[in-house]
Order: C-alpha cells, then sequence, then structure tokens
C-alpha cells in the first residue's frame, strides 16, 4: 500500500522521501487530501519493454504493394 502524504509535507520532506523511494516504497502525494501523484521507483525501460514492442509490431498487418526497398526509401527520404 502507497503512503499517503500531503504536498507541502512532500516538499518539505523531499530529500527523506527520495532515499525512500530508492528502497523501493511508494507515496502518493495529495492535495487536500485528493490524490494528485505518485511518487514510485524509476523502472528502467533499458530491455522490459523489448518482448512486447516485437510482439506489438508483429501484430501489424503486411503492407501489400510496399516493398523493402520502397520502405528504406521513405526512410531515407525522412533522414534528409
Amino acid at each position: 500500500m502507497d503512503v499517503r502524504i500531503g504536498a507541502f509535507e512532500a516538499k518539505a520532506q523531499l530529500s527523506r522521501l527520495l532515499r525512500a523511494v530508492e528502497q523501493g516504497e511508494r507515496f502518493t502525494i495529495t492535495v487536500r487530501g485528493k490524490p494528485v501523484a505518485d511518487l514510485v521507483p524509476h523502472r528502467s525501460a533499458s530491455r522490459q519493454g523489448v518482448p512486447a514492442a516485437i510482439a506489438a509490431l508483429q501484430a501489424f498487418p503486411r503492407i501489400r504493394g510496399v516493398s523493402d526497398a520502397d520502405v528504406a526509401g521513405f526512410v531515407g527520404e525522412g533522414r534528409r
């Protein structure tokens, strides 16, 4: 469960909160009791999303009438 903390207190205790987040803790920051933000540990996207990205690309239907050379040409034009 996330710990709820008011925005004023979060501002005053930011260094302490960041150290806690580094250790895996999570906080929900509130304004007048209403949740407005979550302070959570950063997830490195370096390799975690690769399998999902590959699956999403494989799910796209093949475009008919466009060759690999055409696509390479389009990419080359975009780089100019």
